[in-house]
């Protein structure tokens, strides 16, 4: 049996360069030896992408992508078919999941300065990753064709009315119709279960080779490629194959139980995950009493309802994601984690972390003037930790940082 193996192995490594890739990218790349707990949302985000795609693979077996039947395929799939409502629990809970685990992967890398040199395309490549995420996110939330699919599709389509001479226009050419309908939905289906994908999956091969080529960051911030043995392998560097893959598979495990446990005891999380709304078809003629996107959307969708007029909401809105590609040549500081930067940086971060969390959840609640105002407060509070950036960082004083690694 060993001999077929090999054999197969040789074959296959004449024609394709399969071994190459394997000890490139596994078995001879050395990660830091000092990867921590906020390590695991990398390898966990890749996980959560390949239960959407496999999920998605198989709900589109019994879903209509048409006005009249996708929301009675929907409750076909949770009613009729064999492990149906698993599939699709697993799916909607995933694309939670999947901006939770991102999320946090980002929190991460602002953490230990991840996004700075020479990762500086790592980060950029990753904040495709992120925008592309979120537009997968938003043709998928129209395929239930729920109510709330239904009216939150047409507040945001209709945000790009407030685009000078080309808005209008550009509404009815995304929407396909002058309202959404029937082929607003094929459109946003085609987009997500095939373009964006491809796009998606793309980017994602592309930032893992990106960060293969520099190597990984770690806790302390220091480059491992600077100390090397005599046989060019970083002396505070261990494979990641099979040290780290052990250690991610621990993580995937407690991920796994508490990912199961939302699916099969709160998959609908108290509206957070699955509206209310969502669970009526969608109807042109009744409006459900609030409307709101999915939480993972809420944070910006407070900036947008903040401010008094449609196009400086729009322009802003945009403004807060398009703010993090710059976020490399923002940060001036002489180091890169945490752990040795100052008072300035840590309350900046903190002040970022509550003004995002505080309007996520101004996001998801009725505009009353007070919230309104809090919106105002922590949009400005949000801004100002990039806008800033160049000044605290710089004046912020440092620790020194070792020679190697910590354990």
């Amino acid at each position: 049996m060993q001999w077929v193996m090999r054999f197969l192995r040789e074959w296959v490594d004449h024609r394709f360069p399969l071994t190459k890739l394997w000890n490139e990218h596994l078995a001879h790349y050395y990660a830091p030896k000092n990867f921590n707990f906020w390590y695991y949302f990398g390898s966990l985000a890749l996980f959560v992408l390949a239960n959407q795609i496999i999920t998605g693979i198989w709900l589109t077996m019994n879903y209509t992508p048409t006005a009249e039947g996708a929301f009675d395929s929907v409750e076909y799939i949770m009613r009729e078919v064999p492990w149906g409502w698993l599939l699709r629990y697993l799916h909607s809970t995933g694309a939670s999941f999947f901006f939770i685990v991102v999320y946090l992967h980002m929190f991460r890398g602002m953490l230990y300065g991840s996004y700075k040199s020479p990762r500086e395309l790592v980060w950029l490549l990753g904040m495709l990753i992120f925008l592309c995420l979120m537009a997968e996110a938003f043709f998928g939330y129209l395929l239930p064709w729920g109510n709330m699919s239904f009216w939150g599709a047409q507040v945001i389509t209709s945000l790009f009315g407030a685009i000078p001479y080309f808005g209008e226009w550009l509404i009815e050419w995304i929407r396909g119709d002058y309202n959404v309908t029937g082929v607003t939905l094929n459109r946003f289906f085609a987009l997500h279960v095939i373009a964006m994908p491809l796009v998606f999956v793309g980017l994602v091969v592309f930032h893992i080779l990106a960060l293969h080529e520099v190597g990984s960051n770690n806790p302390d911030g220091i480059e491992i490629k600077k100390h090397k043995d005599k046989r060019g392998i970083p002396l505070d560097g261990i494979p990641f194959h099979p040290y780290y893959t052990v250690k991610d598979l621990m993580g995937l495990a407690v991920f796994l139980i508490i990912f199961c446990a939302v699916i099969f005891f709160a998959p609908e999380m108290g509206g957070y995950f699955l509206e209310h709304p969502n669970f009526e078809p969608a109807d042109p003629l009744k409006t459900p009493p609030h409307i709101a996107p999915v939480w993972y959307m809420t944070p910006y969708y407070a900036m947008l309802r903040a401010i008094p007029d449609k196009l400086l909401g729009v322009c802003t809105m945009g403004a807060s994601i398009v703010v993090w590609f710059f976020l490399p040549w923002l940060d001036r500081s002489s180091v890169k984690s945490i752990r040795y930067r100052g008072f300035f940086y840590k309350g900046a971060l903190a002040l970022f972390v509550i003004s995002f969390i505080s309007l996520g959840y101004l996001g998801a609640n009725p505009p009353t003037p007070l919230f309104v105002l809090m919106a105002r407060v922590f949009t400005v509070i949000y801004f100002l930790f990039f806008l800033l950036m160049p000044i605290y960082t710089t004046l912020d004083k440092v620790k020194v940082v070792p020679e190697r690694v910590r354990d």
